[in-house]
């Protein structure tokens, strides 16, 4: 035998040695520093809205900045430059317009940014002006304007918005809101990820996410069901039927958001946004289902409200 023969065998024999001591499990994270980096990110999130909402605030609006830029990297690197200074303006003024100014003031915030995109960009070359104004559209609607919903339950009615604790100590409904709905993307994620690694084996969308199951997708709806009831009947003080219409609604809207990212990076030919989050990829890769959570959010808290 030739050793052109023998060569692959210590090749394949070094390929199992790889697999084997590889700590990315099936569904394709570092299933510890994910858990480390998702749990931190959560009690500082929950913490700003219990305690300081403007710090909740400011937090929220520090990961549209980040998911912004990786979205800004990305698409230049394929060849279109997004006008960044005004996008950038746009998505540290939507989630505080939100918040101090309710909704008008995030859907004026919203126009004037993407008339700023425009403006910018008339003075600017001509060449790839169509495309360099709609990823700025684009990224200011999908990113920023999308997050802001977040801000809004907390944008006091007819009192003074707190700038700093909440006033007497006690939480409004409307943060407690924001919470279940976080609790409620995280159960997504995290019931998802445990039964899809463990029993998917029919792809929800093969040529997007060949990674995410209907098994998967199952897993995320019963156990945000099970968060939804108890953070119902616990938190909201709601009967516990509206606890199963947000997890059913956060569960679709998180998982389109996830698909849509993918989509997103299947087109730019990337993988994940950035590293920056160990066991997640980037920012954008962990706001992906939040961004598309937070509006469907806030339509079915406003149905529910009353009962």
């Amino acid at each position: 035998m030739s050793q052109a023969d023998q060569a692959p065998v210590p090749r394949a024999r070094t390929r199992g040695k790889q697999l084997r001591s590889n700590p990315t499990p099936k569904a394709g994270r570092n299933l510890p520093a994910a858990i480390v980096v998702g749990l931190a990110m959560l009690i500082g999130v929950l913490g700003g809205l219990v305690f300081l909402p403007l710090g909740f605030v400011a937090v929220t609006t520090g990961f549209a900045v980040f998911g912004v830029w990786e979205i800004f990297r990305a698409l230049e690197a394929n060849g279109t430059r997004m006008p960044i200074v005004p996008v950038m303006v746009g998505t540290v003024a939507m989630p505080f317009a939100a918040y101090f100014g309710g909704l008008e003031s995030l859907l004026f915030a919203m126009l004037l940014s993407c008339v700023a995109v425009l403006l910018w960009r008339s003075v600017e070359s001509p060449a790839g002006s169509a495309n360099s104004i709609f990823a700025g559209v684009f990224t200011l609607g999908w990113v920023p304007f999308f997050i802001s919903f977040a801000a809004l339950p907390l944008h006091a009615v007819g009192v003074a918005t707190p700038v700093g604790l909440w006033p007497g100590g006690t939480v409004p409904p409307g943060a407690w809101q924001v919470a279940v709905m976080l609790l409620l993307v995280v159960s997504n994620d995290t019931f998802g990820y445990l039964v899809g690694a463990s029993l998917g084996k029919h792809p929800m969308a093969p040529k997007i996410s060949p990674k995410k199951s209907w098994e998967g997708f199952a897993g995320s709806i019963a156990g945000a069901m099970l968060i939804g009831i108890l953070a119902s009947i616990f938190l909201l003080d709601k009967p516990w039927w509206v606890g199963v219409i947000l997890a059913v609604g956060v569960v679709a809207a998180s998982t389109a958001g996830d698909l849509a990212e993918s989509m997103v990076k299947r087109e730019l030919g990337i993988k994940d946004m950035s590293s920056i989050l160990p066991g997640h990829g980037g920012v954008m890769d962990r706001l992906d289902s939040i961004v598309f959570a937070c509006p469907v959010a806030f339509v079915l808290f406003a149905l529910v409200a009353g009962t």
